[in-house]
């Protein structure tokens, strides 16, 4: 980009994110910028909005005690913006689905596949229809009804 032009500043095409620990792959080094760009956020809206900076507390255990409610406060707010303005999770079920579903590795995953297939007396597609409203059956009605919709 020209510095002489009048888009000095503007957003680019692309992040450039450097280390100096030459034995981390790129997709490290984004997931530690990710986090360290979450304690910036929170250290951001921490000053702005629940005044942080602005303590008149002057006692260390005081301190500490406000620094612990501020915390408190930033994560009630940030759980409650989450509940109500993110689709993802709808309400707590994203975390629900991840502790109810183990991690699984992609070749055992593709093993139980082929061997559900496998068993099939039916025709492939008739099994993987069965296959397929067995899982829905055991999903929250919630979710059975909106994709009953088409929601």
């Amino acid at each position: 980009m020209d510095p002489l032009s009048n888009n000095y500043g503007a957003l680019q095409d692309y992040l450039v994110l450097a280390t100096t620990n030459l034995a981390m792959r790129p997709e490290e080094i984004i997931q530690l910028y990710g986090r360290r760009w979450q304690i910036e956020t929170y250290f951001k809206a921490a000053k702005q909005y629940l005044a942080l900076n602005r303590s008149q507390i002057q006692s260390y255990d005081g301190q500490c005690g406000y620094i612990a409610v501020t915390m408190i406060t930033y994560d009630l707010l940030a759980w409650q913006e989450r509940l109500n303005t993110d689709d993802r999770t709808i309400g707590g079920l994203f975390y629900i689905m991840n502790q109810a579903l183990p991690d699984i590795r992609f070749m055992d995953a593709l093993v139980y596949l082929f061997h559900e297939l496998g068993r099939a007396e039916l025709s492939l597609t008739d099994h993987i229809d069965n296959i397929i409203n067995r899982f829905i059956a055991q999903l929250p009605i919630t979710i059975q009804k909106a994709l009953n919709t088409g929601i």
